[in-house]
């Protein structure tokens, strides 16, 4: 049984945050795909303006939650100081707009995308869901913009759109996300399979060359360069104003307009673009790699 000081963290954890989510993980660092969706539901619903408690990281919180709101899973979402569910629900009540009118928004329009679909496209996917029952096909592009196609049983809040005999389902925000998205069928020496050009897709990596970073550092143009090697090699040797990507640095990138030039470095150019995709699929929108790296830029 909960005891009355944890009872009373819990209160004033609840009572004093307008909305509050109890989770496994932090919003940065998820450490469940429930918590993961629901952080993305809220971050899409109020950027950051929200709290969040690590349940991992306290035992008593962690137990004490579920006998608190009579809930037995985490993440719990409470707003204004009432319990709102479980990630299903709260899923369930963003995709009706029931939880934008807890938190005061409009809610959201339920219209069907434009998309464009090829003939070979059209064929393959027909041809691959013809037995599948009771279920549906469903198109799922997240905040990174990764998309899927699944079969699933529709949950009955789905938005839908009909493409000539292919019916897709999708949850709202991949409605939104899908607007104008071109879906074709390609066989080349990798294989055979669908491909989607969706033109609300974060710009791609911009290669960098050193004349480039030099000039654009001499304009004022880059002030935020990372190097994502270890301590010592940072040490040893870095472009005079970079900063490694540490814990601190990836907390500064955070609190950045998105659209902030961001620069990474490596020593070869390599390792750097895993960062860039990193941070491109996170919505920046002006993420440049060192072409060649600090061997490059030193040579």
């Amino acid at each position: 049984m909960m005891n009355e000081q944890t009872k009373q963290r819990i209160e004033d954890l609840v009572k004093n945050n307008n909305v509050m989510l109890f989770m496994k993980g932090n919003a940065s660092h998820p450490q469940c795909g429930f918590s993961s969706n629901t952080v993305k539901i809220m971050q899409d619903l109020v950027g950051d303006d929200f709290q969040t408690f690590n349940v991992l990281e306290d035992n008593e919180i962690r137990e004490g939650i579920k006998e608190y709101g009579n809930w037995p899973t985490i993440p719990q979402l409470y707003i204004q100081g009432e319990l709102v569910g479980g990630n299903d629900i709260v899923t369930e009540m963003y995709n009706t707009g029931e939880i934008q009118e807890l938190l005061g928004l409009e809610k959201p329009q339920r219209v069907s995308p434009t998309i464009k679909i090829s003939e070979k496209a059209k064929e393959n996917i027909l041809s691959g869901i013809e037995n599948i029952g009771s279920h549906v096909l469903m198109l799922s592009i997240d905040s990174q913009f990764n998309t899927r196609f699944s079969i699933e049983e529709p949950k009955g809040y789905e938005i839908t759109s009909d493409l000539g005999g292919v019916k897709l389902y999708m949850d709202i925000a991949t409605a939104k996300r899908a607007q104008g998205i071109e879906i074709d069928w390609v066989e080349d020496l990798q294989g055979a399979g669908l491909v989607i050009k969706n033109p609300n897709a974060p710009k791609e990596v911009n290669q960098l060359s050193v004349k480039e970073l030099k000039e654009g550092i001499e304009k004022g143009e880059f002030k935020h360069l990372y190097d994502v090697r270890s301590q010592m090699q940072f040490e040893q040797q870095s472009i005079p104003g970079s900063k490694r990507l540490d814990k601190e640095a990836m907390q500064e990138i955070e609190k950045l307009a998105k659209d902030t030039p961001l620069v990474f470095i490596c020593i070869a150019g390599n390792t750097s673009q895993g960062a860039c995709d990193y941070y491109r699929k996170l919505g920046y929108t002006d993420v440049n790699n060192l072409v060649g790296g600090l061997a490059a830029w030193f040579s």
